[in-house]
């Protein structure tokens, strides 16, 4: 028995070191240099670099269109998780499945996708063109693009706590003569607020730092359809180094704000399922 204690002992060593010298080679270190260059002249040229006009119009721009999407796919995760684990259709299976899609597409192809849709060459367009709405390469385009690809997060969390849950509860309230809204708002929304609110975190992230799909549908154009990631892409290709390093700042930050959000939500919701439990 000692040798095998031992034996698992050098396992959990081993194992621990490796997983932390992986994050540090992987995550820490790049990280830190993006800052490190990013202040490397003093804060007077890192914030040059973030207030300049075409960063702080870009800084917008990427949280309008991360709100956007946030929101909508929030709508569509509830709904989906809703009536993928409360009702009985045909096609959930397909839903289900569909729902997955952006894991396994690449963001570029759900890039053009919507080019293909709603571009020149596309079947949309021509109505497009007669109401005089642009998609393409303008702000609609880029929340498009960001909703496909952020799509899964929120329903995905939702539907395992729906689904181990169970319709116990929810049918009690309706046979005591609450409607569908108020069972959903007193009953159902309660059980789920923290798998709800970690996909708005994973949704959130995802759709500040998306650069494939909305590079496809953005069209480049500096100060009207360019989000930070795409910024930072132009301004290290224009060998504007120290520049695409400060803004770069900004989506770590962001990140580091997240990942915080996310312990706190994931500390706090696994007190609260521990206290039930008791």
């Amino acid at each position: 028995m000692a040798y095998v204690r031992e034996e698992r002992g050098w396992a959990r060593l081993i194992l621990i070191t490796v997983s932390f010298l992986f994050v540090a080679l992987m995550l820490i270190l790049p990280l830190a240099q993006v800052l490190s260059k990013a202040f490397e002249h003093g804060i007077k040229p890192f914030w040059e670099a973030v207030s300049d006009e075409y960063s702080v119009k870009a800084a917008r721009l990427s949280a309008l269109t991360a709100i956007l999407a946030v929101l909508l796919n929030t709508f569509f995760g509830i709904a989906a998780a809703w009536a993928i684990t409360r009702f009985a259709f045909r096609g959930k299976g397909f839903l289900i499945t569909i729902i997955d899609i952006p894991f396994a597409v690449s963001p570029v192809i759900a890039g053009l996708v919507f080019v293909m849709t709603f571009g020149r060459l596309g079947w949309a367009y021509p109505f497009l063109q007669e109401h005089d709405l642009k998609i393409i390469f303008a702000t609609p385009g880029l929340v498009l693009a960001t909703i496909f690809v952020t799509l899964p997060f929120v329903a995905r969390e939702i539907i395992p706590v729906l689904a181990a849950r169970g319709t116990d509860e929810e049918e009690a309230a309706v046979l005591m003569g609450a409607g569908l809204w108020r069972t959903f708002w007193k009953v159902t929304l309660p059980h789920i607020r923290w798998a709800l609110l970690y996909g708005i975190i994973l949704c959130s992230a995802r759709a500040m730092g998306e650069f494939g799909a909305v590079s496809v549908v953005s069209g480049h154009l500096r100060g009207k359809t360019n989000t930070l990631p795409l910024h930072i892409e132009i301004l290290f290709r224009e060998y504007h180094t120290l520049q695409s390093f400060s803004v770069a700042t900004i989506l770590v930050i962001v990140a580091i704000l997240i990942l915080i959000a996310r312990h706190v939500v994931e500390r706090v919701g696994r007190k609260e399922a521990e206290y039930y439990v008791r």
